[in-house]
């Protein structure tokens, strides 16, 4: 079954590119109209032009810093000034670090963990009520392979990866009787910004697959009748995040390790 989502309405953090870029266009092409939410507005004005020629949906646009406390209130405000009913939400605004926790620098990962987890879990807060109530739509957090074991050298990063996925899965518990469809999408690699501000691909484990390659695997899990509480993106990569989940935890750290070393 292909999902169609004309007449609702998603929105979209770090829809600027990569994975919010893909997920826009992609929703936009099932008739969704679109709220799309990053810091860099011309990058988000060149997005909204494009997917309004190709598909005829409405496509509202926001340049929004969104690690900061009290976002989820301030988006769904804006909403409600505009007459806006938001029917899908997808978090996928992040970013990384790579270093020895004692050589990170204190500012940054505490933008890291407000942005990565403490604005997803309060822009989820604040328009699950509503789409609960629609429940024509569906929730879409960004999460990693790196949620299925503790990363040495990306610690941080690692760490709120796991809290997506952890946190997703009971809200989808939470929600699996609403009609909402819920889902923690895990990539691995991915051909996008995000090795750009890590400042290197050294991290990258495995072959990296595209932007196109992890939305479709989103969006099938979303087709289905039953959508799983999370999905892992690639077969290799379910086959490495499930190997994770089943050596020993020192093994599994050791290797996760030894895979993101210079």
């Amino acid at each position: 079954m292909t999902m169609t989502y004309s007449g609702t309405t998603a929105l979209i953090t770090g829809a600027s590119s990569g994975l919010g870029a893909e997920f826009a266009s992609r929703f936009a092409a099932r008739g969704s109209n679109l709220i799309l939410v990053a810091r860099r507005a011309d990058r988000l004005e060149e997005l909204a032009g494009k997917l309004r020629a190709e598909h005829g949906v409405a496509v509202t646009v926001l340049p929004m810093d969104l690690g900061r406390p009290g976002v989820g209130k301030e988006l769904v405000d804006e909403m409600t000034k505009r007459g806006i009913t938001v029917d899908t939400l997808i978090n996928n605004a992040g970013f990384g670090t790579r270093a020895a926790l004692v050589e990170e620098d204190p500012e940054v990962i505490a933008s890291e963990i407000a942005l990565n987890v403490a604005a997803l879990v309060d822009i989820t807060r604040a328009f699950l009520p509503g789409m609960l109530s629609s429940g024509k739509g569906a929730l879409v957090n960004v999460a990693s392979t790196a949620a299925f074991q503790p990363i040495p050298g990306m610690a941080v990063y690692g760490a709120t990866k796991a809290f997506v996925l952890s946190f997703t899965e009971a809200v989808a518990h939470e929600a699996k009787s609403s009609g909402l469809r819920v889902l923690a999408l895990c990539p691995g690699a991915t051909r996008t910004e995000f090795f750009d501000v890590l400042g290197s691909e050294s991290a990258a484990v495995g072959r990296m697959q595209t932007s196109a390659q992890v939305v479709q695997t989103a969006l099938k899990a979303l087709d289905r009748s039953g959508t799983p509480a999370s999905v892992v993106s690639g077969w290799a990569n379910r086959i490495a995040a499930g190997l994770a989940q089943r050596v020993p935890r020192a093994l599994a750290v050791g290797i996760a390790a030894r895979a993101v070393q210079e």
